[in-house]
């Protein structure tokens, strides 16, 4: 990256990726084929000379929890992509329940009827706004035939509880 001091600079990256030669929108699904198997925290450098990559990459990161971290011109026509790698995708829900505007203990009241119609293994997203949810949740799940998977909080004030049926 170059800096307004003039002074050119390399991102730190763990793996590399040259798909020069190929138009869009093989250098976003090669950066994804890459990207699925690194590490959160992990840069993934993509060097590509398709004019539109930038604007390609710049649209997937905004549907994922990936980063463009920035980008240099190497090269010719060709250009060093940064991504870093965010958070992995959330658990694949069976089922949905966006109860926000419901203050507690509804959210967990309503999510026991919808997880008892619910098979073994099978995952429930509830989405709550309540700001006692998390706190209730987690000591819900602890006494009950259930396992919290995951909790996100995608927005402040929003959360999202991945909670399976034992």
């Amino acid at each position: 990256m170059t800096h307004a001091t003039g002074q050119r600079t390399t991102t730190k990256h763990d793996v590399a990726l040259d798909l020069s030669g190929l138009a869009c929108p093989a250098p976003l699904l090669g950066a994804k084929q890459v990207m699925d198997d690194l590490a959160p925290g992990q840069v993934l450098m993509l060097v590509s000379d398709c004019p539109g990559t930038f604007d390609d990459l710049s649209a997937w990161v905004k549907y994922t929890d990936h980063e463009l971290v920035g980008h240099e011109k190497v090269e010719g026509k060709r250009v060093a992509f940064y991504l870093r790698k965010g958070r992995s995708a959330p658990p694949a829900a069976n089922a949905v329940l966006d109860i926000r505007g419901v203050s507690c203990p509804g959210p967990i009241v309503e999510a026991k009827k919808l997880l008892d119609g619910m098979r073994p293994g099978e995952i429930l997203r509830l989405v709550s706004s309540c700001p006692g949810s998390p706190a209730d949740v987690r000591a819900w799940v602890r006494t009950t035939a259930l396992e919290l998977v995951e909790v996100r909080e995608p927005q402040p004030s929003t959360y999202e509880f991945f909670v399976r049926k034992k």
